[in-house]
């Protein structure tokens, strides 16, 4: 089959949401419309025995929220589908913007009791910066929540979107009876069971029609008509390319928990959703049907499975093929590197594929060779922008609670740094090891992986720091740079790169720091 027939197949999208709005629940009913589970389980701490397959780290399943972003795969419809579901909550915020880099569409999940929440806007804004298309799915219509058309003003003003809904809900709560599908105007009506079985969809040319009456009630038929009156007068007709540019947002309703409305999202979705995109790389754009492969690292997984060790590189496929035993050049290293099995995702269960196309994720086994951001080409010199790593937020040290384990305490924040989750700064006065993170949440979940994954046992100690800035001289021989180096020598640390960063105690600080010595730039993520 042709590389472009190949390629226009692909769908990768990501789902992003504030904690809680049912985004891994989503992932999982689209699994299971998609064919690729039997049963969908919940999210639900220690409640219930089936956990959900997105979310597979034991820490995930014992506090009942994602930590780490997972891929999944499967096909729909002659559509090649790779989902990556990620954490929404802020403490594992970094993971979620790396990930965006990855996809080429977004779905926002939002719950219809809270609406718009602070999570949900960051990631959001981060989608429209980089013109990412979106699709808002309003879910848990089965529970009491706001006004249908409350929200979509919500959606509009809080996030700054431009909507459109492509369906609509009869009543909502104790009163919801179904969705009218704007897309394929058809009328879904809602039994309140959550398997699959779902009563079939009833066709209405129109909804005039008074057969309407008599399935969900005068009253509701009453109020259906007019809401949808009021939908096309107030809000645009859908246009694919608006959506694709990421000036129009169409909006579904449904309660992914019970599988309603989740259809109709995933049938409209593989029609309107983008292709796998070019993307703009130092050197310059770069189209996903070149004949030639390359791709980027967007996030390192150490112990998918813990009882072989393995750590996973997770590489998005730009242009042309990955092929199984094929060298490619590592940009960074510049040298040839062979994979022998390059995994296709399905969480935590991986499948060796021979070839896999542009749009596609492929997990590499990785022996400490990539970090976040490497580029792998056919020989060409390519590197991919925006994965920076930001400065963090929380800084604690980090000492060693059993000294006979001190070789796995070393190897396991190694693996665990290059993961992303944290960052490792070395203070240059002592040699002390500080870890710091975007969210407090991130140092439990060190804690527990170092124990369970690599038998290692920390403790943590508070240090003052406000802010890290990675630090760039002018000219690196000048006195003013000696100057600095001595004078704020026991706040200076070096990164795991190498790289010189100031802890600075203080926002104050960092304001004196610039006067003082304005030719050394102080920067608040790596990538300058």
């Amino acid at each position: 089959m042709s590389l472009v027939k190949e390629i226009n197949k692909r769908r990768t999208f990501g789902i992003i949401s504030h904690p809680d709005a049912g985004k891994t629940t989503l992932t999982e009913k689209l699994l299971l419309f998609g064919g690729a589970i039997q049963e969908a389980g919940a999210v639900k701490s220690n409640k219930i025995k089936k956990g959900a397959t997105s979310d597979f780290m034991e820490i995930e399943r014992q506090r009942g929220i994602s930590v780490a972003t997972s891929v999944l795969a499967f096909n729909y419809r002659d559509k090649k589908i790779n989902i990556l579901d990620t954490p929404g909550h802020k403490d594992f915020a970094e993971d979620t913007f790396r990930t965006l880099t990855a996809v080429d569409s977004v779905i926002v999940v939002i719950d219809v009791a809270k609406g718009v929440e602070e999570q949900t806007e960051k990631l959001v804004q981060v989608c429209r910066m980089r013109n990412i298309p979106m699709i808002v799915f309003i879910n848990k219509l089965d529970r009491e929540g706001k006004d249908a058309f409350d929200l979509l003003d919500e959606v509009e003003q809080k996030l700054g979107l431009q909507v459109t809904p492509l369906s609509f809900p009869i009543g909502m709560g104790y009163d919801f009876k179904g969705i009218y599908n704007i897309w394929e105007k058809n009328i879904n009506l809602f039994s309140g069971d959550s398997k699959k079985n779902i009563e079939e969809t009833i066709a209405f040319d129109h909804v005039e029609d008074p057969e309407l009456d008599q399935i969900i009630g005068a009253h509701a038929a009453g109020a259906l008509r007019e809401n949808l009156e009021l939908v096309h007068g107030v809000y645009p007709e859908f246009d694919r390319e608006a959506y694709l540019k990421g000036e129009l947002q169409p909006v579904f309703f449904g309660s992914a928990l019970n599988n309603f409305g989740v259809r109709e999202l995933l049938d409209c979705f593989i029609e309107i959703a983008p292709f796998p995109r070019p993307k703009q790389s130092e050197e310059r754009l770069v189209k996903p049907e070149e004949e030639t492969f390359s791709g980027f690292v967007f996030k390192i997984h150490a112990n998918m499975d813990p009882k072989h060790r393995d750590r996973l590189a997770f590489i998005k496929i730009v242009s042309g093929t990955f092929e199984r035993n094929t060298p490619y050049l590592h940009v960074r290293h510049n040298k040839k590197l062979k994979f022998s099995s390059p995994n296709a995702f399905f969480a935590e269960k991986k499948e060796i594929v021979d070839i896999s196309y542009a749009g596609d994720i492929v997990g590499l086994h990785d022996t400490g060779n990539f970090k976040i951001g490497d580029t792998l080409t056919e020989g060409e010199i390519l590197n991919f922008k925006g994965i920076p790593s930001f400065s963090p937020e929380h800084f604690r040290y980090i000492n060693n609670a059993d000294p006979m384990k001190a070789k796995q305490l070393a190897k396991g924040i190694d693996q665990l740094m290059d993961e992303g989750v944290a960052q490792l700064f070395t203070l240059q006065l002592n040699g002390r090891k500080v870890i710091g993170t975007v969210g407090a949440l991130q140092y439990e979940v060190i804690q527990y992986r170092l124990e369970h994954e690599y038998g290692a046992k920390c403790t943590y100690e508070n240090f003052p720091v406000h802010k890290a800035c990675w630090i760039e001289p002018d000219d690196p021989k000048s006195e003013e740079y000696t100057e600095f180096k001595r004078v704020k020598q026991k706040f200076l640390a070096t990164d795991k790169q190498g790289q010189l960063v100031f802890l600075a105690d203080s926002s104050f600080s960092i304001q004196m720091t610039q006067q003082k010595y304005p030719s050394v730039k102080l920067h608040f993520s790596s990538e300058y």
